[in-house]
């Protein structure tokens, strides 16, 4: 053979083996399952939004996970709202994708009527369908958290998406007036809510909703979603008990026996809690001692209530 043409398919050959390497190695990068931090983003409403987003070492893209929303206060950020609520540890324990969303200008809009040309509900059901797209999320095990204004969200995403979402928990968060009239899920819905009676800023009783405006206060906004579910009366009140806790910081937990097709209405109250996540990070010093007095974790008691609970499972 001409030596000349040999060299040149000795060279085709070890070239046509170096790109089938290549793509054996690019295949198998992408067949790992992602995990660990992930910032994402999807354009809705016109808008460029962000997400912060936590998938566990446990994650294996053949088989679906349960997803957590969980949504910020006023002036946070997904991120923020990760280092508070430590839900990526819980995610890693008990194996569920957790989703942080960032809201506009950092201040949730429930209606499009907002200065921030926005309604965030529509959103969320976008960034759920996004989400299964880039992760296997199991549709009947998607739930919805939120602290403060995040947990203003949560109450209305309960009114509006509960075909989309199996529970929703707000935690410092109450029902707003003028949505209640108009607040008429086709299917029940299972609620938890965690609130301090002694709340400044998401007050406990509630506030003056004579011109439609303010929140309802946390005893009828429990009542309205326990009659939305035909819970029957009287409710089961449990005092969660604690070897170190004070008579100041006391959990009462207040529930009904059984809700029309296994859905819950589950309220705790933080007996003189203020406006803060239960059992969450902090750097307050007074916070600190509170919470070490309570012994009772949000984020905990959160996906506890959610285990129980699934699209469609009339459990």
């Amino acid at each position: 053979m001409n030596p000349q043409l040999f060299r040149r398919i000795l060279i085709c050959l070890l070239s046509v083996s170096l790109v089938t390497a290549c793509q054996a190695i690019q295949a198998e990068e992408t067949s790992v399952p992602p995990s660990g931090d992930n910032y994402g983003q999807l354009s809705d409403q016109g808008k460029l939004r962000t997400y912060y987003l936590y998938t566990p070492k446990s994650y294996n893209p053949d088989r679906p996970m349960p997803l957590v929303l969980v949504f910020h206060g006023d002036d946070g950020s997904g991120h923020s709202m990760a280092e508070v609520t430590r839900f990526n540890d819980l995610a890693e324990q008990k194996g569920f994708i957790v989703a942080y969303p960032d809201a506009v200008d950092h201040k949730w809009s429930l209606s499009a009527k907002s200065s921030r040309k926005v309604d965030d509900v529509p959103f969320v059901a976008a960034l759920i369908n996004h989400l299964k797209q880039v992760r296997n999320i199991d549709s009947r095990r998607v739930y919805a958290t939120g602290f403060s204004r995040g947990g203003i969200l949560t109450q209305d995403l309960a009114c509006k998406l509960p075909d989309k979402i199996a529970a929703f928990a707000s935690v410092a968060g109450a029902l707003p007036s003028r949505l209640k009239p108009h607040c008429q899920p086709q299917t029940p819905v299972s609620m938890l809510m965690i609130n301090g009676t002694n709340d400044q800023d998401v007050h406990y009783d509630g506030d003056d909703t004579s011109q439609g405006k303010g929140l309802v206060s946390i005893p009828d906004t429990v009542s309205f979603w326990r009659s939305r579910d035909q819970c029957p009366s009287p409710t089961q009140t449990l005092q969660i008990p604690h070897p170190n806790a004070s008579d100041r910081f006391k959990v009462k937990t207040s529930q009904p026996s059984a809700c029309i097709a296994g859905s819950e209405v589950v309220q705790l109250a933080v007996l003189d809690g203020g406006h803060f996540w239960p059992g969450g990070a902090t750097q307050d010093p007074k916070l600190k001692q509170v919470n070490n007095q309570l012994g009772f974790n949000a984020s905990e008691k959160i996906w506890e209530f959610f285990q129980r609970h699934k699209m469609g499972s009339g459990e």
